[in-house]
């Protein structure tokens, strides 16, 4: 790989700040302010930068802005819109919290959301405020927050072990990775143990408790320890990616990156060792690098490879492999792309000259290519009582049989060429011995079977073909050279087409990785359930790695199923499922072909997320051999998908239950007012007239007394229809209603509905329409009274006294229709859809009701396979249409 193609940008990546771009174009910018805890000045630098933005013109508004009674804090909301906060209900109290909907119908340009972590009350739209925000940045409103470092989700646990305090309000990683932009609002440990002296972060009595134990020096060290490391990381990063945007293959050494290159020897364990050591002292990240190539290494260096693997990581490299032909090609090429400033590369101290020609050469090329990146070389022990490393090199790579086959083949050529190599002569036998030897690459030969095959087919040509025959001697000067020429072109063109077919393969094996990784990232984004990820994960697993594979999800934080998912391919045992449950514990790779509990038949991976373990993945080759660095890769990669997927399942299940929970809250108050206010209502009447029966003078007035009696009887009525109401919606919910169906009249069903309203119906004009010769009715005469009654009684409310009500009774078709009509406003439009839900009440209607009438008139009418609808009259007021069929079915 020349220097060119090392500055070509990288597809993947190109796609990849497309998609960035694109998506920024569209979305809020994030600013976060930053700091080590409560105190340092976040709230304090947000509004410093509110207010310049205002004086620049940007429209800003304050969203929700916790000042804490701090004097200098207050100061700067002068000048700042705010809007105003929503009040929300909560088990009798009432509670503040940021107005979503003014925000988004305001549509400022920047809006100042304090206190990022912050837990909503129940009955907001979102749990978490940070949910609040990113719903603003999807509408394009920028937001300034603020943040502590004990509130990450990934440095919660951290701060829990390092002050014993258990941080409950975390806000994830990927919110922090989203800002684009974090300042971080850093003071000195004294000064803020000053100020929280003088009151100015608590109260003096909570000031003086806080430094005897959240805020204790060490603690705050610690703290502002992380809150600096976290903000340089991100630094770093935020250089990195911006080298990457402007294709900037140059390293800029403003701060020290190591890269080590590692493999299979057992060396590289002493270099990781060693690159730590100067990691740690030059207080640099460092990544180790593994160049996987199409040389094969034997099974015991497979496992040394793994174990460098595992000690990189224990000691906190990032771990790096990739596939090429040119290692050093390949170290350069992620060096740049790192922005690393050193690259440790390891030596052996051997003193042959075979191996001090192989490593002198890769040391100079290296240094060659890397430019302006410092080279380190570290040498190793001297391999006493073991074989030289040089050895290794000339092991052949190509099997003993493909050797074979080489020979064999050159040899079943020359004699069929030499039968008709009077007819073509030999210098056409040397182009067909040429065209073979071109060919061997395309099947998969490698160098040394076809160096093997051309060597073997000069001497050949020489002796079998070349004049004089069956002699190696040579007659002609022009035939020597030919010969010369033929082996030298023979040999680079193969091995030239060997090196393009290996490159070949090495496009394809990266094409059969992303093909997986998007066949798996579009069925997990198509999945809908946590069963439908499993079979996703299975199926996707199973045909990519050619292994049984086993699925185990966690059933609550610390606790794994006791079973697999019924999408496994296979069962587990109770020592298996103790090794998964082992590593859903610990977070930790464990089982075959790993160095714990190695004894399994199955290798097992956690499904870690930030939030958490979310359960346990094993497989189990079909070949019963371990999986290539390559394969293994990709297989974290797809872990890591799976991960991400499952963790959105189940915070989707959590704000469905967390939504449920508040419907049913709702609910309950909907129900509890509602009741309370019909029981209290007729109640009360009952009570006073009761008592002014005490009074001897009311008691003998009978013009009083019957007045009395008559608010009792109406009020035992009202209490009496909401019993029932409630006890046919209880009989319509358990789904135990049946009908006593009889043959009634239309007629008499309409009377009677009249007989029991005549005294609510008394101050209405009431108009009944019956067509003459109605044929009688199957149904249950009790419900479907009720049901009538139920919407007349809606009609009589909803309409003013004196007004003319029409019930009408004809036959359409194979229906009964009864439509019930009045001279009431009628129903907002948009209300139609919902007026016959439980619990509704149309806004803005008198108090008093249930919202329920409706609701069990049309479960009723439905019982009877009819349907019910309501509409608004063209002249005014409202329609209520049924319609029941003659003959009922079943």
């Amino acid at each position: 790989m020349n220097d060119e193609e090392l500055k070509r940008p990288d597809p993947d990546q190109l796609l990849d700040r497309i998609k960035k771009e694109e998506s920024a174009s569209v979305q809020g910018k994030l600013k976060i302010f930053f700091g080590m805890c409560a105190g340092v000045g976040k709230t304090y630098s947000m509004l410093n930068a509110a207010q310049k933005a205002r004086r620049d013109g940007v429209n800003v508004v304050i969203g929700i802005v916790e000042t804490h009674g701090r004097t200098e804090t207050e100061e700067l909301l002068d000048g700042l819109e705010s809007v105003q906060l929503k009040n929300i209900e909560y088990r009798g109290s009432y509670f503040k919290e940021l107005d979503l909907d003014a925000i988004l119908k305001l549509n400022p340009i920047l809006v100042l959301v304090d206190e990022l972590a912050h837990t909503n009350i129940p009955g907001s739209r979102h749990a978490k405020r940070y949910q609040d925000v990113l719903e603003l940045l999807n509408n394009g409103i920028d937001v300034y927050t603020t943040l502590n470092v004990q509130h990450l989700e990934s440095r919660a646990e951290i701060v829990n072990k390092i002050t014993g305090t258990v941080v409950r309000e975390t806000v994830p990683d990927s919110i922090f990775d989203r800002a684009e932009e974090v300042e971080l609002i850093d003071i000195t440990i004294d000064k803020l143990l000053e100020r929280l002296s003088e009151g100015k972060v608590y109260t003096v009595e909570r000031s003086s408790l806080a430094i005897q134990n959240f805020f204790r020096k060490g603690n705050l060290t610690a703290l502002r320890e992380m809150a600096l490391r976290l903000t340089a990381e991100r630094v770093d990063k935020d250089l990195r990616d911006y080298k990457t945007e402007q294709n900037i293959d140059i390293v800029w050494k403003s701060g020290q990156r190591l890269m080590v290159a590692i493999g299979p020897s057992p060396f590289s364990a002493n270099l990781i060792r060693w690159t730590r050591r100067l990691a740690y002292s030059l207080e640099a990240t460092w990544i180790a690098v593994y160049v996987e190539t199409n040389r094969k290494i034997s099974e015991e260096n497979k496992n040394t490879l793994a174990d460098n693997f595992s000690l990189a990581k224990e000691l906190g490299a990032e771990v790096i492999t990739t596939q090429d032909t040119d290692i050093i090609s390949a170290l350069v090429r992620i060096a740049r792309e790192n922005n690393v400033t050193q690259i440790i590369i390891g030596k052996t101290r051997e003193s042959n000259s075979i191996s001090n020609l192989s490593r002198k050469s890769f040391v100079r090329e290296l240094l060659r290519r890397s430019g302006d990146i410092d080279v380190y070389v570290v040498g190793g022990e001297k391999t006493s009582g073991k074989k030289p490393a040089w050895i290794e090199t000339l092991r052949p790579q190509s099997p003993f049989h493909r050797y074979v086959i080489s020979f064999l083949l050159i040899i079943l050529l020359t004699v069929i060429f030499y039968s008709v190599s009077h007819h073509i002569g030999y210098q056409t036998v040397s182009l067909l011995f040429l065209l073979t030897i071109s060919i061997l690459p395309l099947f998969n030969f490698g160098p040394g079977p076809i160096l093997l095959a051309a060597l073997s087919s000069a001497f050949c040509w020489d002796y079998f073909f070349i004049p004089p025959k069956f002699t190696f001697t040579i007659a002609k000067v022009e035939d020597t050279l030919m010969l010369i020429m033929y082996f030298i072109v023979a040999s680079v063109a193969g091995l030239l087409t060997s090196k393009i077919r290996k490159q070949q393969l090495f496009l394809q094996q990266k094409e059969q990785r992303t093909s997986s990784l998007y066949n798996l990232t579009k069925e997990l984004s198509s999945a809908n359930t946590i069963d439908d990820i499993a079979e996703v994960t299975v199926n996707q697993i199973k045909r990519t790695f050619d292994s049984d594979v086993v699925i185990i999800f966690y059933e609550s934080e610390n606790k794994l199923r006791t079973k697999p998912h019924s999408s496994s391919t296979v069962a587990l045992d109770d020592n298996e499922w103790h090794i998964a449950n082992w590593v859903f514990m610990n977070g930790q790779k464990a089982g075959r072909f790993s160095n714990t509990l190695s004894l399994s038949s199955f290798t097992f991976y956690p499904l870690k997320s930030k939030s958490g373990s979310l359960g346990v993945v094993g497989i189990k080759t079909t070949n019963l051999q371990m999986l290539s660095f390559d394969q293994e890769s990709l297989l974290d990669t797809f872990l890591t998908q799976i991960a991400n997927t499952v963790e959105r399942e189940y915070l989707n299940d959590v704000a469905k239950k967390s939504l449920l929970v508040q419907e049913s809250e709702k609910l309950y108050k909907t129900l509890f007012n509602s009741i309370s206010h019909e029981l209290k209502t007729p109640i009360t009447t009952i009570i006073g007239a009761a008592s002014s029966l005490n009074d001897q003078k009311i008691f003998n007035n009978k013009s009083i007394l019957n007045k009395l009696l008559e608010e009792i009887n109406i009020a035992a009525d009202r209490l009496n229809r909401l019993v029932e109401n409630l006890l046919d919606m209880a009989r319509l919910e358990s789904g135990n209603l049946k009908l006593k169906l009889d043959w009634h009249s239309v007629a008499d069903l309409i009377n009677s509905v009249m007989n029991r309203m005549k005294n609510e119906i008394a101050e209405r004009k009431i108009k009944i329409n019956i067509q003459e010769d109605l044929p009688l009715l199957k149904l249950d005469f009790g419900l479907m009274e009720q049901a009538l009654r139920n919407i007349l009684h809606n009609s009589i409310e909803y309409s003013p006294k004196q007004s003319e009500i029409y019930i009408e009774a004809k036959q359409l078709n194979n229906n009964c229709i009864i439509n019930i009509s009045d001279s009431g406003k009628g129903f907002p439009e948009e209300t139609l859809e919902k007026l016959f839900d439980k619990f509704y009440r149309i806004p803005g209607t008198k108090a008093g009701g249930t919202g329920l009438g409706l609701s069990i008139s049309k479960g009723f009418v439905e019982a009877h396979g009819g349907t019910i609808a309501a509409s608004n009259r063209p002249s005014g007021g409202a329609l209520f249409s049924i319609s029941i069929p003659f003959v009922i079915e079943g």
